[in-house]
């Protein structure tokens, strides 16, 4: 499900533009899952793991962030994270945020 098949794009000089992606807030739940990353563990494995699709990495890392760099997939083993659950919610409130202006 990636997240970015309906953001607006233009395309000039051959090049292709994406407008700034936007994230929604992603609240703590009572459903959400803590986990203790191991050696080894990457956003891309674990939303793989949880989710069944890597391209949802960017849910974990937007819901962790004082505890997952941006510019990485990489976690230091021992950290605890929440993977939160309610995908349908967190993916209504993405596109909101990313609603094209007409």
């Amino acid at each position: 499900m990636s997240r970015l098949r309906n953001i607006d794009e233009k395309i000039s000089d051959n090049k292709r533009h994406l407008k700034n992606i936007k994230y929604p807030n992603i609240p703590l739940s009572i459903d959400d899952i803590h986990i203790i990353t191991i050696d080894g563990d990457r956003l891309d494995l674990i939303a793989n793991r949880f989710y069944k699709d890597s391209d949802l990495w960017w849910v974990i890392s937007i819901a962790n962030p004082s505890k997952i760099r941006r510019d990485s997939f990489f976690i230091k083993p021992g950290t605890q994270i929440r993977i939160p659950i309610d995908l349908d919610s967190i993916m209504e409130d993405f596109e909101k945020v990313n609603k094209p202006l007409i």
